[in-house]
């Protein structure tokens, strides 16, 4: 059956260092227009997992949710979607960085560098070195972001460096259905990751997209998302 989402509220989480501005634009237009109420809390950088997990809580309160996130916000919705089976209805999962425990996955090291480059260089001169090795979208989004969550940043980054994403296992036992979104271009989230993803749960779908593309509107990466879902379901 297909899910519905209309009337639903759907909880996103952002990426490592993202924050929930650029999470709405990326999200909001696609779940509006399947009739979904959108909310994205803001990360608190000082206590970054035990913050997203207490706002999906609290969302769950008045009734079951869909859940998702972009890289780490994705992980953290997914298992919380694992451990609340009454209480979800959906999984949306945007760039999934690794599957279990980081290791070496790309996405944990360059959170990473970026923390010890944070606390060893100060904000201003990590940003200059971010903004020119990144497309020039990218680096303004981080911009902002990373000024609104600075000091508790490198913090919050080394905590998602540490996060174990669900396994396959436990992605074989998801409840609901889930779409999965991944660039094809991007390095940091591979695109293999989003396959294993999609591989292990159940009730899964995977639609690609590209950097440039979301450069261009922010909105591919989430239409990607529920598009997935819809064929998941």
């Amino acid at each position: 059956m297909t899910v519905n989402l209309r009337g639903v509220t759907v909880v996103l989480l952002p990426g490592t260092g993202s924050d929930d501005d650029y999470v709405y634009r990326a999200f909001s237009a696609a779940l509006h227009d399947v009739g979904a109420t959108v909310v994205t809390p803001a990360p608190q950088p000082e206590a970054l997992i035990e913050g997203f997990l207490r706002e999906l809580d609290n969302a769950a309160r008045l009734g079951p949710i869909a859940v998702g996130g972009v890289s780490i916000g994705a992980a953290v919705a997914a298992s919380w979607a694992l451990s609340h089976p009454s209480r979800a209805v959906a999984v949306l999962a945007a760039l999934p960085a690794w599957t279990g425990q980081p290791g070496n996955a790309p996405a944990a090291l360059a959170a990473l560098y970026s923390a010890h480059q944070l606390r060893s260089d100060g904000l201003a001169s990590t940003i200059a070195a971010m903004r020119a090795s990144s497309p020039a979208w990218l680096a303004d989004e981080l911009t902002r972001s990373w000024l609104s969550q600075w000091p508790a940043l490198p913090d919050a980054m080394q905590e998602a460096a540490g996060y174990d994403a669900p396994t396959c296992e436990e992605l074989a036992t998801l409840a609901v259905p889930m779409g999965v979104a991944a660039a094809t271009d991007d390095l940091v989230h591979p695109v293999e990751v989003a396959l294993e993803w999609v591989a292990s749960a159940p009730r899964a779908a995977l639609r690609t997209v590209t950097l440039d593309a979301m450069g261009v509107d922010p909105g591919v990466l989430g239409a990607a998302c529920v598009t997935a879902l819809l064929e998941a379901s």
